[in-house]
């Protein structure tokens, strides 16, 4: 059995055909599906509406939004692709199962289109709850895009009733009305934060998302704004290298270069930047800082290293990521005061003092602790990434005739 929440009542689904053509709908006859529906308060602007309906009827008005980009590099959508298995799981319980119950409710963000009509005053219900109709416009020549409708959760169980050989199966629907793209994503981030949800895939959704967040997502909302920029922005040295759910070829894990960002961000040299109670941060001096800087990594490593799997070049790895990034404030710290950021040719020269002592992609590290290790023999762990970190920034700190402290640790 899967498990669920309740619904609103036993109720009767009215279908009415009306003439003409309406607001963004498309041919020139549409239908009004009349749904008994309960509306529910939750905040001073916040309106729930649960209801039932026929399974196999909610394609008719809800779609699945999927997470993409378009020609311009916008996010479009937010949900990730069917899983096969689960959908089939879900299907033939639905279909061999003597008394299926599937007591779920799915959630659908509706757009404005869609309207409550009140029922009668008179009951003793409760201020905050009200009972009514939801009427939801549909038509068989609408286009996904076209619908009023789109499903934040749930997507799985509605393709396996969709799919299953059952006349009928009436399910519990709880939705929420607004126009507003970024509220979609907001409720899809909140209502999947708990469950197996890729990370990739609430990184990438981050930066459009909107509201209050929980506070593990809401630190993540700046470094992954900017991962947004240093992946699609078209002067960026790492145009399409970061792996994210609309860009899976890219070699840099998300996670390694968000990680790097926090870093920075936290104690850093783009500390500089995230602004404080009075100002927000400034993401385009951010991009505009870590693009002269990865470019002089790609200027001073080359091809040899840049661009290539991390099974073939370990400065593309999450240990070379985040060190890298390290390194990065390390030369901002020697650059003179806190307005005084470096070029890519001020980068470039702090790079070029490390070169040499580096092993991205042969050879064997001599990291200083009498233990060699060869090139590919450096893992994404935190004792590897801290090992190679402090190698890199004690050697450009001794180039530069300081000292670097290494009692103080880095993560």
């Amino acid at each position: 059995m899967y498990s669920g929440s309740d619904c609103a009542g036993n109720l009767e689904t009215t279908i009415v055909t009306k003439q003409g053509d309406q607001s963004g709908m498309a041919g020139s006859q549409g239908k009004l599906l009349h749904l008994p529906a309960l509306e529910i308060t939750q905040g001073p602007s916040r309106r729930l509406y649960t209801f039932a309906v026929d399974g196999k009827q909610v394609p008719s008005f809800a779609a699945v939004s999927r997470v993409r980009r378009d020609s311009e590099q916008q996010l479009h959508g937010y949900q990730r692709p069917e899983v096969l298995a689960h959908v089939a799981a879900i299907r033939r319980y639905v279909e061999s199962d003597d008394n299926p119950l599937l007591p779920n409710a799915i959630v659908v963000a509706f757009d404005d289109r869609v309207r409550f009509v009140p029922a009668d005053a008179g009951t003793d219900a409760p201020s905050y709850v009200r009972l009514g109709t939801l009427v939801v416009p549909v038509s068989d020549d609408w286009e996904d895009a076209d619908k009023p409708g789109f499903i934040v959760d749930g997507q799985q169980r509605c393709a396996a009733i969709r799919n299953a050989d059952v006349a009928a199966f009436p399910i519990c629907v709880t939705a929420f009305i607004t126009a507003d793209q970024a509220d979609h994503r907001s409720q899809f981030i909140l209502v999947n934060s708990t469950k197996p949800l890729p990370k990739g895939l609430i990184h990438e959704l981050l930066p459009a998302a909107s509201g209050p967040l929980p506070n593990q997502l809401r630190v993540r909302q700046l470094p992954a704004t900017v991962l947004e920029r240093l992946n699609f922005d078209q002067r960026s040295p790492l145009r399409h290298m970061i792996q994210t759910p609309t860009n899976p070829t890219g070699v840099i894990k998300d996670n390694s270069m968000l990680r790097m960002l926090e870093n920075s961000i936290s104690d850093g040299l783009l500390y500089r930047f995230r602004g404080n109670e009075d100002s927000l941060p400034n993401i385009g001096f951010m991009v505009t800082v870590l693009s002269d800087f990865w470019t002089a990594v790609r200027e001073v490593f080359g091809e040899d290293a840049w661009g290539k799997p991390p099974r073939k070049s370990r400065l593309m790895h999450g240990a070379g990521i985040i060190s890298m990034g390290y390194l990065m404030d390390a030369i901002a710290d020697t650059s003179g005061s806190d307005d005084d950021v470096p070029d890519v040719h001020g980068f470039a020269a702090g790079l070029k003092t490390v070169k040499d002592y580096c092993r991205w992609t042969e050879g064997t590290w001599d990291l200083g602790d009498g233990v060699p290790r060869r090139w590919n023999d450096v893992q994404n762990t935190p004792r590897d990434i801290q090992r190679v970190t402090d190698f890199l920034v004690t050697r450009y700190y001794a180039g530069q005739g300081k000292r670097h402290d290494r009692s103080s640790r880095l993560f």
